[in-house]
Order: C-alpha cells, then sequence, then structure tokens
C-alpha cells in the first residue's frame, strides 16, 4: 500500500539532519557525532573504560569502524589504549581528562542541535515523543 506508515524512514531523516547539525558544530573541535558517542559511552562506563570489543557493540557499528574511530580519538589524546593485564589479546579503551572536558563541551552542542530539532513541538509532545523513543529503544 502507497499510504502505509514508513516510521523508519521518518527516524533516519531526523537521524541525518541531527547528526548533520551537530558535525557542523563540532567541526570546529575537530569531532564528530561518532567520536562524542564513544566518549559518553565510556565515561558513563564502570571506571570509565571497558574493552574495545564492548564500546563496538554499545556503537552498533563494525569491529573496523570502532577501531577507527578509537584510533583518532587516541591520536587526539582524549583516549588511552592498553591491554588487559588478565588477556594481552583484549584491547581496554579509557577515556582521559581531556576526553572528560571534551565531552562534556560536545554534549552542550548536542543538547543545542537537540533543541532545534525540537522547536516545532510543544513541552508536552516533547515528552511524549521521549516516551515512545524509549519505548521503541527498549524493545530491541
Amino acid at each position: 500500500m502507497e499510504d502505509q506508515r514508513m516510521c523508519g524512514v521518518f527516524i533516519k531523516q531526523i537521524h541525518d539532519e541531527l547528526e548533520k547539525q551537530v558535525n557542523n558544530e563540532l567541526r570546529s573541535a575537530d569531532l564528530t557525532m561518532a567520536q562524542v558517542g564513544a566518549l559518553m559511552i565510556l565515561k558513563r562506563s564502570p571506571q570509565e573504560q571497558m574493552t574495545l570489543k564492548e564500546l563496538e557493540k554499545k556503537l552498533h557499528v563494525a569491529q573496523s569502524t570502532a577501531v577507527g574511530i578509537v584510533a583518532r580519538l587516541e591520536r587526539k589524546g582524549l583516549v588511552e589504549c592498553f591491554g588487559d593485564t588478565a588477556d594481552r589479546r583484549i584491547k581496554m579503551v579509557r577515556i582521559t581528562e581531556n576526553g572528560r572536558k571534551c565531552s562534556q563541551i560536545a554534549v552542550q552542542h548536542v543538547k543545542q542541535a537537540e533543541e532545534r530539532l525540537m522547536s516545532g513541538l510543544s513541552l508536552e509532545e516533547q515528552a511524549v515523543l521521549y516516551t515512545l523513543l524509549l519505548k521503541l529503544c527498549r524493545s530491541f
């Protein structure tokens, strides 16, 4: 049917627009939304570190993509990588102090972009949208 609701298409369009706006704002800090996502995940994890494999899963990206994100963050001094003391084959990633500071600034850019995105909705509509999106995210 032509008139079927294709929510996924709208979600993709919203994501793409948000990512474009955030990436434009983060360009001056030489960061991308994907890199900020990695920093935020690390910042919220126990001891602000995790294995590269865990980070890859939380970012929902391929191993090669996760390796690239971490390598760029490491070159910028925002994360540090080291081997697990129990198993040297396991690569650990930890956020640095500079990474913590940088992520705080970056989060402000993300919030501003989200505020612009949501500006056409009332506060009640924003709350309903948030609730529905959270429900969708928890369903998989």
